[in-house]
């Protein structure tokens, strides 16, 4: 039998499939919990309703990068003598939409599919819903029904929606969500993007390089509100420069689609027109449609769990939820990690092997308190993992908070004429070692995992000082933090 019916290996005697294991969402991270369920030996099925990939494969990571990127090489090659005549004229869009659309591989999932097979894990397309404890029942696009139990655990792996707020007006506006901003096949003249988070300064940054007007219209103050201040003061320079019209403290109030265009109106009484508009304004759980009234829980809510990603409050301890949907790292490599942990915790309960779950232990998330990494590819970059110093403000933990402009380190020299950065460095003081760092700034994305290690792994400052910085980079931004913060 084909991978994606059921494998001969299960138990298909009674009224019910029944495997040691069912994922319900096959993104990465459903992928991920149920390749490392099957590599501890345990029987392994994902229910998909869509595309096995995801999200990440075929409307985020992937396919937003690959727009991205040549948005960010110009600029960065713009900055570099020799180099900046070549690359003044306009990006090749058509290009760069067809190399995104290999990026996405097209759609399609055989790839995702063959992976699949190699590490022996069963596919049923459909739509999964719980229907009890470790009960499952999937509806295929013919309409058949396929009734599946689990031995040991069930995983919810659904991700997350486009949040869409009330706006009078928007179900006749079809507007885009962060699907079609990176899936469109062709430029808006003028779109219009509502928010100010990641998703709305990445897809700024990238259609305005292939030739939108972009108008950003950001309910706060700022750009990238959850981040330190001067990244998202960075951002908003660099959008501004590119021609990007950005408006402050601005709520959409209404909106209609008129003539082919739609017609804004805005909180201070304005109007404006655009082609298209963005909503980016946030994430919403995958659980709507999913069962969870039939185990105690309220369809639509965010799944909450423990360290081990079993669901609180789901007597017996057989509900996992990973990745997105529990809500405490939004980003595709916090749930693929979240995703290797939960497929080694569920083989080990399946074999009465003891849990690891002390801080940092093979069985717990402790990254997701402490550690979690991210990266915004807009020019300047942003990256950041640990805490920011509002957050340790708020924490009550004694930190200092330690600065260094990046533009005044060799490597920054190096990398383009012009450049701007800042970095910023947060020492715990009671205990010596770096629990936050944030870099803005041209080519910062690959300065980050430098800080995950020293935050992860808890380096005394001490010890970092003898981690040398190779010359000239930007990683010897770390020797001018450390010499900053050493006085």
């Amino acid at each position: 039998m084909r991978n994606e019916t059921v494998r001969k290996a299960a138990v298909t005697n009674e009224t019910t499939t029944t495997y040691d294991v069912i994922v319900i969402g096959g993104g990465p991270v459903g992928e991920n919990v149920a390749d490392r369920a099957r590599a501890a030996g345990l029987s392994t099925v994902i229910v998909e309703r869509e595309l096995l990939g995801g999200e990440c494969s075929f409307w985020a990571c992937d396919p937003s990068k690959a727009l991205l990127r040549p948005v960010v090489a110009r600029a960065d090659a713009s900055r570099i003598p020799g180099l900046n005549p070549a690359v003044a004229g306009p990006l090749d869009v058509e290009a760069v939409l067809a190399h995104r659309d290999k990026m996405s591989s097209y759609w399609k999932d055989e790839d995702q599919v063959d992976w699949l097979n190699s590490v022996s894990v069963d596919l049923i397309r459909g739509h999964g819903r719980l229907t009890g404890p470790k009960q499952v029942a999937v509806r295929s696009a013919e309409g058949d029904t396929i009734a599946l139990t689990a031995r040991h655990a069930v995983a919810v792996s659904t991700g997350t929606r486009a949040a869409l707020p009330p706006i009078p007006g928007l179900d006749a506006v079809r507007p885009w969500t962060s699907r079609e901003a990176t899936s469109a096949g062709k430029v808006p003249g003028r779109l219009a993007v509502v928010g100010g988070g990641v998703v709305a300064v990445e897809m700024a940054t990238a259609w305005q390089a292939l030739g939108s007007q972009v108008t950003m219209l950001v309910l706060e103050n700022g750009l990238l509100e959850r981040m330190e201040p001067f990244a998202g003061e960075l951002v908003t320079d660099g959008l501004r420069e590119t021609g990007v019209d950005i408006r402050f403290n601005t709520t959409v109030t209404s909106l209609a689609r008129e003539d082919g265009e739609v017609r804004i109106a805005l909180s201070d009484g304005g109007q404006l027109a655009a082609d298209e508009i963005l909503l980016a304004t946030g994430r919403a759980p995958q659980t709507r449609d999913v069962g969870l009234e039939t185990v105690g829980l309220t369809p639509g809510d965010w799944l909450t769990v423990d360290d081990t990603f079993r669901v609180t409050g789901v007597d017996g301890g057989w509900l996992y939820a990973v990745g997105d949907v529990n809500r405490r790292a939004l980003m595709t490599h916090q749930g693929k990690y979240q995703a290797r942990i939960a497929g080694a915790v569920i083989g080990a309960r399946a074999k009465g092997e003891d849990i690891d779950d002390a801080p940092w232990g093979a069985h717990v998330a402790t990254a997701d308190h402490a550690a979690v990494p991210q990266v915004v590819f807009t020019t300047p970059e942003v990256a950041s993992v640990g805490l920011t110093s509002r957050e340790a403000e708020r924490s009550g933990r004694r930190v200092e908070v330690v600065d260094y402009d990046l533009a005044r380190v060799a490597g920054a020299h190096q990398y383009g004429e012009g450049y701007r950065g800042r970095a910023r460095m947060l020492v715990d003081t009671d205990r010596d070692t770096v629990v936050g760092v944030t870099f803005a700034g041209p080519g910062v994305g690959e300065l980050v995992h430098s800080a995950t290690l020293a935050v992860a792994g808890e380096i005394p400052i001490g010890r970092l000082w003898h981690a040398v910085p190779a010359f000239p980079t930007l990683g010897e931004v770390w020797l001018r933090l450390l010499e900053t913060h050493r006085g």
